[in-house]
């Protein structure tokens, strides 16, 4: 199957990094935990904008991805950062997701060309319903945090913190567009 844009899987990169370069200049406004799944969730996007990446790697990177969204929201409840930090763990989430369904994708392909005689699970159906509903709630999250709720930052930090936001929703969204 043909990418909906053949260069989806960039653009997610670039704006992964724009993301991650924005988390880490705004660096006392975000805790550890923010700076930590912005910077695995750039890698993550890097590496499956490579095309030739098996299914044990992006299964692997899905693990690294869900253990990052955990580690995401430890220890923020309460705290002025917490809303953020649930954002940026719901995108790594997403990415888990997406890396889980190229796995059950690539997986697949291989099975066609050396049939193991082991039928599919069927889990790619469901596993891209998730994908688009987490990304649709990742879009809808940072355009009612952008106009319904208060700025907590102002000046510099404020407009690093929104770039961030968007930059994660756009690669979210154009993740869609390239799987």
């Amino acid at each position: 199957m043909e990418p909906l844009v053949p260069a989806a899987p960039w653009l997610m990169a670039a704006a992964a990094l724009v993301s991650a370069v924005a988390c880490v200049a705004a660096w006392r406004a975000v805790p550890w935990q923010g700076r930590q799944s912005a910077l695995v969730m750039a890698a993550g996007m890097l590496v499956l904008a490579i095309p030739a990446v098996d299914a044990l790697t992006r299964l692997a990177l899905g693990a690294v991805l869900l253990v990052s969204a955990m580690l995401g929201t430890m220890g923020v409840r309460g705290t002025a950062a917490a809303a953020t930090c649930c954002h940026r763990a719901l995108v790594s989430l997403v990415m888990a997701v997406c890396a889980f369904d190229g796995s059950v994708v690539v997986s697949s392909v291989e099975r066609a060309v050396t049939p193991t005689g082991h039928g599919g699970h069927g889990l790619g159906g469901v596993l891209s319903a998730l994908v688009m509903i987490g990304v649709a709630a990742v879009v809808l999250w940072t355009v009612a945090a952008a106009w319904f709720v208060p700025p907590q930052h102002h000046g510099r930090t404020g407009r690093l913190l929104a770039t961030e936001s968007w930059a994660m929703a756009a690669g979210v969204a154009v993740m869609c567009l390239g799987f």
